[in-house]
């Protein structure tokens, strides 16, 4: 069982940064992957970023490239998501979300956190 909680949403101007976080509890992290997913009303939820905890590779959707990085704290046991550049299209509810595979939908993931509202004011 793992169980996720986000913090760090907010309310930002564009261009402006946020950094999400993913505080996991779980018993091994050594084959856990752990990513970010969004939603908007009336829209599939769909895939930011993913990093593999045991060699922290990463993936991203291209809408982020270069604007948002992920990153995992071993001994905080956190996930990070840093959004820099941050523009309207990025407002929307951020979950957390983990399993034992790359999951780039949402049928891939195990588990999620409860979500956290990220709005970008134009």
């Amino acid at each position: 069982q793992v169980q996720l909680v986000e913090s760090g949403g907010g309310l930002v101007q564009s261009g402006g940064s946020l950094r999400l976080s993913c505080a996991a509890s779980v018993g091994s992290f050594t084959h856990l992957f752990i990513g970010w997913f969004r939603q908007t009303p009336g829209k599939e939820r769909e895939f930011v970023a993913a990093i593999k905890w045991s060699d922290r590779s990463t993936r991203y959707t291209d809408s982020v490239k270069g604007r948002f990085s992920i990153s995992r704290d071993n001994a905080k046991s956190v996930v990070s998501l840093q959004m820099n550049s941050l523009k309207s299209e990025d407002t929307a509810v951020y979950y957390c979300a983990a399993g034992w595979r790359w999951a780039t939908y949402t049928a891939e993931v195990d588990y999620w956190g409860q979500g956290t509202q990220v709005t970008v004011s134009s």
